[in-house]
């Protein structure tokens, strides 16, 4: 009973201890004069990211791999189709240029890229389909240019209104609250994982699932809240640019460190979901072009969670055979 109660309560520790980690981190950041919209696209953009990272270091580390692949595909889908659905409900989001030309091709591509690296068998004829160390460092090489990309946006950024960074605490309390973010985080994510293997052993279903389902939407609340207060407020960049930025990181950046740290071996059964991934990516572009253009509408919106809870149910239907 208590390791299922520790599973609640490490959600609750993991997105306060990413809350913690980006206030510290952005106040520190605001002394250096950095500029809101860097520190949204780099300190925010990383924090959001940090419970899906600490979930999969854990599950990496005590051989898990499941949970952790499953985080990432199910986290990214989930971003999508439930997120991206929800927020537009709440508003119809209109869509950048830019985000519809580059930054929705680049979380597509990372999605292909995943494709190809988990499947040596089908290319090579290999035996054993796996994210290898060499396929990490190339995926944190994508990150790098990435990175390098989203610093380009902010160079040549007039209007820094988009993100607002309004915490402004003195350097000790600002340390404080990073080291108190890491704290939640690491207990956060051990607990989850932990967690996560009692509940699939208790319910006699994988671990796979369960790192699709609980596990995968668990660490995407932070998305969800920050998509959906945007998408209240009517700021559509920060909705639909938060989600396909997380998306981006979670492949060239979290695979790419968790493969580094233990190679992650993927089932066939894991194509399923890496298509899911593909498609719903390649479906939130086509609709950029379909009705009113690059705008995400309520009925596109409604599309997505349908498309969500029909593959809920497969998985588990599936799970059960």
């Amino acid at each position: 009973m208590l390791t299922y109660i520790l599973f609640i309560i490490g959600f609750i520790a993991l997105i306060k201890g990413a809350d913690l980690l980006v206030n510290g981190a952005s106040a520190i950041a605001k002394k250096l004069k950095v500029s809101d919209l860097v520190i949204g696209l780099t300190v925010v953009a990383f924090g959001t990211s940090m419970p899906e990272l600490f979930v999969n270091i854990f599950a990496s580390l005590s051989g898990n791999s499941a949970i952790a692949i499953g985080n990432i595909l199910g986290s990214n889908i989930a971003n999508i189709l439930l997120i991206l659905g929800v927020s537009a409900i709440i508003f119809p989001l209109k869509v950048t240029k830019g985000t519809v030309w580059k930054e929705i091709p680049m979380s597509l591509l990372a999605a292909l890229l995943m494709g190809v690296m988990a499947n040596d068998y089908l290319i090579d004829q290999i035996n054993n389909n796996a994210l290898t160390r060499t396929d990490g460092l190339a995926l944190i090489a994508f990150f790098i240019i990435f990175l390098y990309y989203t610093f380009g946006i902010a160079k040549n950024e007039t209007n820094t209104d988009s993100v607002s960074v309004n915490k402004n605490y003195g350097l000790f309390k600002s340390v404080w609250l990073i080291l108190l973010g890491l704290a939640g985080l690491v207990i956060g994510g051990q607990w989850i994982v932990n967690g996560a293997i009692a509940i699939a052993g208790l319910l006699g279903v994988s671990q796979s699932l369960i790192g699709l389902t609980i596990v995968a939407v668990g660490t995407s609340l932070p998305e969800l809240a920050t998509s959906a207060m945007a998408a209240y407020r009517k700021n559509a960049d920060i909705a639909v640019g938060n989600i396909v930025g997380s998306n981006i990181f979670n492949i060239f950046w979290i695979l790419g460190l968790s493969s580094i740290i233990k190679p992650l071996p993927f089932q066939p059964t894991n194509n399923l979901d890496i298509g899911m991934t593909i498609f719903s990516t390649f479906l939130l572009f086509l609709w950029m072009f379909v009705g009113k253009k690059r705008i995400l509408q309520r009925w596109q919106g409604l599309s997505f969670i349908s498309l969500y809870t029909g593959y809920i149910i497969f998985l588990i239907l599936q799970d059960k055979l």
